[in-house]
């Protein structure tokens, strides 16, 4: 199991945020299912649910993970490369050819 470095100047929660990604990319947490609880990151990790709520909302603003009320929080589906937005034709907010 990776560990925490404490020593890093990477803050904790971005660690255990990688770590979670990782096991998101391996497969190892497949789309739609559900990451583990706070509690069993907590102890799982070592470190103050906080922490772990902070790690939690970070892969949540990247994409990684959603969250259901009462539910609990899942794996998203990312996109593929095919279906990620391609840039816009248009420069400084006009199409191609506009004067």
């Amino acid at each position: 199991m990776p560990e925490i470095d404490h020593e890093s100047p990477t803050p904790v929660y971005q660690q255990i945020a990688a770590l979670i990604r990782d096991e998101i990319e391996s497969g190892a947490l497949p789309v739609n299912r559900k990451i583990p609880s706070e509690s069993a990151l907590t102890q799982r990790f070592g470190v103050a649910r906080e922490t772990v709520r902070n790690a939690v909302k970070h892969l949540r603003e990247g994409g990684w993970v959603f969250t259901v009320p009462q539910r609990g929080t899942y794996v998203a589906e990312r996109p593929t490369e095919d279906e990620k937005p391609r840039p816009s034709a248009t420069r400084g907010g006009q199409a191609d050819g506009a004067v």
